[in-house]
């Protein structure tokens, strides 16, 4: 049912956790690091709350942070979650977040306490038993196929708002017996961000009374309680046909029930209480694992295969599930389980400890509020290693226990529609992935929005019938515009080392595309999917982790961000036939340049003296190296090795090594070369910066600067390292190949302006992108000049095209490293239109 709700559990006196005597006086958790003056950790939370809840683990089972004039101990680790949700549930209720709600819609079983919740649950506990699941399972899959087959193929899906639907419909008629009108759904999904938004504003707020206040985020969330209870009246008023409920209804069961307290029928408040309760928390939380269940098989279609191939074993075309079906799809219910562990969508939760109380070595007094992230405690690489990769086989040797495993909550407060979540989540996959086979839009991928729950958006498919033809990844979707052949917009012609602008006429009007801006009409084979190869993919991507933490470029919480840029992902896509050594090479190249590129993020990327501090030691490394009698890189010259202090350099003099090891002299000479001009890029946008001359420089000198700051030319390079030899001398020596290098960075360097436009847009410092140097020296619209740089790009790629044929013809061996140039570029689209590292995180607005 719900991820927030409750279940049935022995009626216990209020306890304590049992402690042995205690010998040495309790430990003060540790106060979490970062605490801003007068707002404390405040900033940070509501900044990056996962990555911030993820971090305090290394401080602490349990970290005090403060959040304005209060102070919240968080409790980080998993046995102790569930010794505060368990052991003790009766000295620590419910917190301010859960408190929000209570105002709102009554004391239901959501908010109850004590026996007041004891009560409640008995009644309703029947509507969850295991003889109603059946019924359940049949109206599930009656209600997915109904709405899976009102699609139609080509459609595009917004998955998280059909995944809404989807499941408050699934609620509505196996609960209710109840169909919702249209714009009653729409309503009550339009109020939802509302409802959640405001509760953990109003929970922040330092005092009750600010809750009263006409401000804009009381207002909203005051509407959409009103909103919420119409609705939810809708569904729960006996009048006309309904006014005979089936016994076994929700509705029915509580209003044949008497309160035990007065002895009294349940009042109608007390009905809509508890059916807000189902409708909210049993529509949201299960409609995001529904999306990020969907979003997780189109990244892993190598997992995909495994379910419909157990579905077809278990539960064939046709058939109606049943309960005992469900129970064979062992496979499916891995894929399920670690959805719900790596996407587990309460961010945080709270309660409060009515009298002083020890959780391990720590006291906690009265009073105080406790918070636990359900989300961090899953991604925990000590109970779950390699904690963000999608792994469901950890699940089928029986997991990680089940204290480090809460997606359902412990204790007395543990979702009473557990079962009903699970069979939901497998009947709904089961009946959209028989039917349809969907394909991510390019640019559309799921994004974690965090409020009291980690939602999931932007993920837009288009719909395949299951068995039909698959379109070609790079096809135009719906939502991208522009006609790429209709324009003719030359924005940079760099023929012969010149680079001309063309006239104002060829930016075309387009509207900005939501996320992926690029599309590719003309007849160029579709971007590679990644081999199969996921397994040595992750064993780099875990090695590359382990480097950059050992060369101390990150520290472990940094990581978490890091680690979702899957920048392994971009090299398996643009490299298929690198493996072994040079595979985790090229990971620890990208990965080093990401976080050199990142570090010109802050202040050295407007002061040219803190710049050329950073790269000038990393090109007198280049001009320091030359052959030894093995191939390798030595120090050549007499003079001293190059300074080392810095954890950048040290790491930058490994991979050097690592790069020329065994290469001629003429690729080390070119390669040194192609660096130092992609170093020299840092320093020299640096002075751009200072001395405010960002603004008015002209395509042609961006350009430049964003071709070999692309690093796009080393890479390359290093195409010859993975074949093991260098490209034909007079393939190199070919005019048409340098032109076909120049397109190649030039198509990706574009590709990564149109993805990074809107994060770029909002950095404080001045950004090099040639969307906002179109718009500014040409005075165009936004759209315009996103229009004339995709245009751009697909007239790159074709004339790359013909420039491949006809070297292939005059140097067929090196045909090898002319396909290779192509599927850099396709792997720059193909990871970039589904990497984290671009995204811009929705803040909070009040």
């Amino acid at each position: 049912m719900t991820l927030l709700t409750e279940t049935r559990q022995r009626d216990l006196p209020p306890r304590t956790a049992p402690t042995a005597p205690r010998t040495t006086r309790a430990a003060v958790p540790p106060l979490a690091p970062g605490a801003v003056p007068g707002l404390g950790h405040a900033p940070a939370l509501l900044r990056d709350p996962l990555g911030f809840l993820g971090s305090l683990s290394g401080h602490g089972g349990v970290v005090r942070i403060r959040l304005g004039p209060r102070t919240v101990c968080v409790v980080t680790d998993a046995p102790l979650v569930h010794t505060l949700l368990v052991a003790l549930a009766y000295d620590c209720p419910r917190g301010a977040v859960q408190d929000t709600l209570k105002t709102a819609f009554g004391d239901g079983l959501l908010m109850s306490e004590g026996q007041a919740h004891r009560d409640r649950r008995r009644i309703i506990q029947p509507a969850f038993g295991p003889d109603r699941m059946a019924e359940y399972v049949a109206v599930m899959h009656q209600v997915t196929e109904e709405r899976a087959g009102r699609w139609h193929p080509g459609q595009v899906l917004d998955v998280a708002k059909e995944m809404n639907h989807l499941a408050l419909e699934i609620v509505t008629r196996s609960l209710f017996d109840a169909r919702l009108s249209e714009d009653a759904t729409l309503a009550f999904h339009q109020a939802l961000p509302d409802l959640v938004k405001g509760q953990i504003v109003q929970s922040l707020y330092p005092h009750p009374a600010l809750a009263r206040l006409p401000l804009p985020v009381n207002r909203r969330f005051d509407a959409a309680v009103r909103v919420l209870n119409q609705v939810v009246d809708q569904a729960v008023r006996p009048t006309g046909a309904r006014s005979a409920e089936r016994g076994g209804t929700l509705p029915a069961l509580l209003r044949a029930a008497t309160d035990p307290g007065t002895g009294r029928p349940l009042t109608e408040a007390d009905v809509r209480s508890e059916a807000i309760t189902m409708f909210g928390a049993g529509t949201e939380t299960v409609s995001t694992t529904l999306t990020w269940l969907l979003d997780e098989l189109l990244r892993h279609p190598e997992v995909e295969a495994r379910v419909l191939a157990e579905l077809d074993e278990h539960l064939p075309a046709g058939a109606a599930p049943t309960p005992e079906a469900l129970a064979r799809l062992t496979y499916t219910r891995s894929v399920t389980q670690e959805v719900v562990r790596l996407h587990a969508p309460n961010a945080f939760l709270m309660r409060t400890a009515q009298v002083p109380v020890d959780l391990g070595p720590y006291r906690i007094p009265a009073g105080t509020e406790l918070l636990y992230s359900l989300t961090a405690l899953h991604r925990d690489p000590d109970r779950y290693p390699d904690p963000l990769r999608f792994r469901p086989e950890r699940w089928q040797s029986g997991g990680v226990g089940r204290h480090s495993f809460l997606p359902f909550g412990a204790g007395k407060h543990k979702c009473v529609g557990e079962a009903f979540a699970w069979a939901e989540l497998t009947v709904a996959a089961a009946a959209i992935l028989r039917r349809w086979r969907p394909v991510a839009v390019p640019g559309s991928r799921a994004r974690e929005v965090v409020w009291t729950t980690v939602q999931a958006h932007g993920l837009r498919v288009r719909l395949t019938p299951r068995g039909a033809r698959v379109p070609r990844p790079d096809s135009p979707a719906d939502d991208q515009v522009g006609d790429d052949r209709a324009a003719d917009d030359r924005v940079v012609d760099d023929r012969a080392g010149d680079d001309r602008t063309g006239d104002d006429r060829s930016v075309v009007e387009a509207p900005a595309a939501a996320r992926c801006p690029v599309s590719n009409p003309a007849p160029t084979p579709a971007a590679p999917q990644l081999p199969q190869r996921s397994g040595e993919l992750r064993t780099a991507a875990a090695r590359h982790a382990a480097w950059v933490v050992g060369r101390n470029l990150l520290t472990p919480p940094e990581m978490t961000r890091y680690g979702a840029y899957a920048l392994h992902e971009l090299i398996g896509h643009a490299f298929p036939r690198a493996h072994g050594a040079n595979l985790d090479l090229l990971v620890d190249m990208l990965g080093w340049f990401t976080i050199l590129d990142d570090r010109f993020d802050g202040p050295p990327g407007h002061r040219p003296a803190e710049a050329r501090a950073v790269v000038d030691p990393l090109i007198d490394a280049l001009r320091r190296t030359g052959p030894d009698r093995t191939g390798a890189c030595a120090p050549v010259g007499g003079g001293p090795a190059p300074r080392s202090g810095d954890h950048l350099l040290r790491a930058w003099n490994d991979l050097w090594s690592r790069q020329a090891q065994g290469m001629s002299p003429n690729w080390r000479g070119r390669a040194a070369r192609e660096w130092q001009a992609c170093l020299e890029t840092f320093p020299a946008e640096a002075e751009h910066r200072a001395q405010g001359t960002v603004p008015a420089l002209g395509l042609p000198e961006t350009m430049r600067l964003r071709r070999h700051g692309s690093c796009l030319y080393p890479f390359m390079n290093i195409l010859e390292r993975v074949h093991g030899a260098d490209a034909p001398a007079a393939l190199h020596a070919e005019p048409a190949l340098h032109r076909l290098r120049a397109n190649t960075a030039d198509a990706a360097t574009l590709i990564n302006d149109l993805y990074s436009l809107e994060r770029e847009e909002r950095q404080s410092a001045a950004a090099f992108n040639t969307v906002l140097t179109l718009q500014r020296i040409r005075g165009c619209t936004r759209s315009r000049a996103v229009g004339a740089v995709r245009s751009r790009v697909a007239r790159l790629r074709r004339e790359n095209e013909a420039l491949r044929s006809d070297l292939r013809r005059r140097h067929p061996a090196g045909r090898w490293y002319l396909d290779g140039t192509r599927e850099l570029i396709e792997g720059v689209q193909a990871w970039t239109s589904t990497s984290d590292r671009y995204l811009v995180k929705d803040g909070p607005r009040t």
